[in-house]
């Protein structure tokens, strides 16, 4: 499984969101930090594409734990991002860089990833854009 999530961020990094949904089970369930959990690859499809009109984000070394049953694995690594669309309710955006720890906490069967669970500081993230 770590292989799988390697691989789900190297589609991520390069923008290849078609490829990081043949990773995820068709009834996967996506769990935002903030906001209602979507459930399904096409809802995630959605919130891919909408992520890509408002932001430009990298992940930087990732520490990727799988758990001994191989059912359950977790990801932290440090995210870096432009803030390009304003988002909703968000602070507006002018090309804001900015720079989060992220934990990831994800679900596995027949392997393909069938939860995602995205957790960030979203205080710490409205900081650096008000302050950009």
């Amino acid at each position: 499984m770590k292989a799988l999530l390697e691989q789900y961020y190297q589609h991520f990094n390069s923008g290849n969101y078609e490829s990081m949904l043949t990773l995820l089970s068709d009834n996967v369930i996506h769990e935002p930090c903030q906001g209602t959990a979507r459930h399904g690859k096409e809802k995630f499809r959605e919130f891919l594409q909408h992520m890509e009109k408002c932001y430009k984000e990298q992940v930087h070394n990732p520490v990727i734990m799988i758990s001994g049953d191989g059912e359950q694995g977790a990801a932290e690594f440090m995210l870096t991002g432009n803030y390009l669309v304003t988002d909703t309710e968000l602070p507006p955006a002018k090309g804001q860089q900015y720079k989060l720890r992220v934990g990831t906490f994800f679900e596995f069967a027949g392997n393909k990833i069938t939860r995602v669970s995205n957790h960030y500081n979203l205080q710490d993230w409205i900081s650096q854009i008000e302050s950009a």
